[in-house]
């Protein structure tokens, strides 16, 4: 009877794994070289290039730790709230300029 092929895990990677193997692709001439040193392939190292330049990928896989996850959050309602604002002055400014053109 013919054995059957073995099963191949795929190997995990955490994101300070990945963050650091990004790392080692932009300082090194080569991503090629950079796989070879972290013994991973060259392919994997330029899908996660890709991910990285797209945010919401890049923030899928990402766990932030609770002080930057606290300044992201921060951050965010900061943007919410001048974006109410800037709709509010736009909404006066359009008020206004038709008030004074009679």
């Amino acid at each position: 009877m013919r054995d059957s092929p073995q099963l191949v895990k795929r190997r995990r990677y955490d994101a300070a794994f990945r963050a650091e193997a990004l790392r080692l692709a932009d300082e090194s001439r080569s991503t090629q070289a950079a796989a070879r040193a972290l013994n991973s392939s060259p392919k994997l190292l330029y899908k996660w290039q890709k991910e990285a330049l797209t945010p919401i990928a890049a923030a899928r896989g990402a766990e932030l730790d609770p002080d930057t996850a606290a300044e992201l959050r921060q951050l965010r309602a900061l943007a919410r709230r001048q974006a109410q604002e800037l709709d509010i002055l736009k909404k006066a400014i359009a008020i206004f300029s038709q008030t004074e053109n009679p």
